[in-house]
């Protein structure tokens, strides 16, 4: 999953937010040096890219990306689940899209300066083109795929995958309807577990 689902999937706990959030930015036990309830969400984030990546309903979505765009199909696979997360937002949140990516745009700003130093350089970039609320359009999308074959400096062709988006909406839009369902229920449960570890 993206940035969205990873945020969404930590509650209302804001250090599990922050901590999911900056995971991917965090190589190894690094994440030890953070407080404890920032390290709870870099472990949850972690058991949710593990448990996404093993899901027989994500594979198919991979699959069907595999033959054009090899091992990127899964990076491809998480921007487009956040897309239909984006788009469908108002059967997972009683919160309106805008004001929760402005409510955790300023959750960031208030924490800046304990984020990573990685974090900290792409924020202005993450709150001028808002990226989370972008995922809800093609155009946003198309961007976002974009700037992603970018970094790869063009190898991945990560921008033409709108074309499959556009080709298979139903067919990615229903797998995603049904592994959230399970990857809300794992989430749940694993920060339970987070919490009785205490």
């Amino acid at each position: 999953m993206n940035y969205l689902a990873h945020i969404y999937l930590s509650g209302n706990d804001d250090n599990l937010k922050i901590g999911n959030f900056i995971a991917d930015s965090i190589k190894g036990k690094n994440f030890l040096k953070f407080p404890e309830p920032i390290q709870k969400g870099v472990v949850l984030h972690r058991a949710i890219d593990q448990y996404t990546d093993t899901h027989p309903v994500v594979k198919k979505s991979v699959t069907r990306l595999f033959s054009r765009y090899s091992h990127y199909s899964r990076v491809i696979v998480d921007i487009l689940y956040d897309h239909f997360l984006a788009v469908n937002w108002k059967n997972y949140s009683q919160t309106p899209l805008e004001e929760y990516t402005e409510e955790f745009y300023d959750l960031l700003r208030e924490n800046k300066s304990d984020l990573p130093k990685a974090v900290q350089k792409f924020m202005p970039y993450m709150f001028r083109d808002n990226w989370l609320l972008s995922y809800a359009s093609i155009d946003g999308i198309t961007k976002i795929l974009y700037q992603m074959n970018h970094r790869t400096k063009g190898k991945s062709n990560m921008d033409l995958a709108v074309e499959e988006l556009e080709m298979f909406y139903d067919e990615f839009q229903d797998e995603f309807t049904e592994f959230f369902a399970d990857l809300i229920n794992f989430s749940s449960e694993k920060i339970k577990e987070l919490n009785q570890a205490n």
